[in-house]
């Protein structure tokens, strides 16, 4: 398929886009509730035993609220760092280190007790664009991307995987800086005016703007209209609360 000619087989959402790239966990594999909660145990740890100097900081990690303001689609050390900030403490990188290697620790452990899945509506829309031959990539901050993705049977749907591993390698800023994203795009040979992202982190969808991508879809699985409306904010250009819906084009909900 050349990229600069439409492909009419595309999905009438994604009508003039030749390539899609994806963010994995939350948008292809129900993975991010294991970050979350990894997160929440690796945080609530620290708070408890570091309490910040004003009372009103010191409530725990919100699974929703905090792990998608700060944490969700970043590295493990902007993370940490993020959320930390917002509780008032700025630690040196040796303890950021620290509270992102416990989160590492109980994550791994997550993933070895509960799995992974990838969501039934965005395999149907890999296959739908497989099928039209559209060039497909995942992109992620996370260096477990490559696991998750074989966990969940979803591997081979892919042209190109661009993870965490591989940011540190090249030393990629993490999101919401578009490199990752625009590494994942040249991969695939195709420019991101041409290129699609899928995001549920705001972060990414932020990313995704800043980096010129010709669409960007932010996946919203709270479903509700506060979430809805950050992800416009930072830069979607059509949400949707599960990626069948641009089989459909029915229910998204443009900005």
């Amino acid at each position: 398929m050349n990229p600069t000619q439409p492909n009419t087989a595309m999905p009438r959402a994604l009508r003039g886009m030749a390539a899609v790239v994806l963010d994995t966990d939350g948008v292809i594999t129900d993975s991010a509730r294991l970050h979350a909660a990894a997160w929440k145990r690796a945080f609530d740890d620290y708070l408890r035993n570091h309490p910040p100097a004003d009372p009103a900081q010191r409530h725990p990690f919100d699974v929703r609220e905090d792990y998608l303001r700060y944490v969700d689609g970043k590295s493990r050390m902007d993370g940490a760092a993020a959320f930390l900030e917002s509780r008032g403490l700025r630690l040196p990188d040796a303890e950021l280190q620290a509270v992102a290697g416990s989160k590492e620790r109980l994550f791994t452990a997550r993933l070895r007790e509960h799995g992974v899945n990838a969501y039934r509506g965005t395999v149907r829309l890999l296959h739908a664009l497989r099928s039209a031959r559209v060039p497909l990539a995942a992109a992620s901050a996370s260096r477990h991307a490559r696991e998750l993705l074989e966990h969940a049977g979803v591997l081979d749907l892919f042209d190109a995987l661009v993870d965490g591993g591989e940011a540190a390698r090249l030393h990629l800023p993490g999101k919401p800086d578009p490199a990752l994203f625009l590494e994942a795009a040249r991969r695939l040979g195709v420019p991101a005016s041409r290129t699609a992202v899928v995001e549920d982190a705001l972060a990414g969808v932020e990313a995704g703007r800043r980096g010129g991508f010709g669409l960007v879809v932010g996946v919203d699985r709270a479903r509700t209209p506060q979430t809805r409306a950050e992800l416009l904010r930072h830069g979607a250009d059509v949400v949707v609360r599960d990626l069948a819906e641009l089989l459909t084009d029915s229910d998204c909900q443009k900005g």
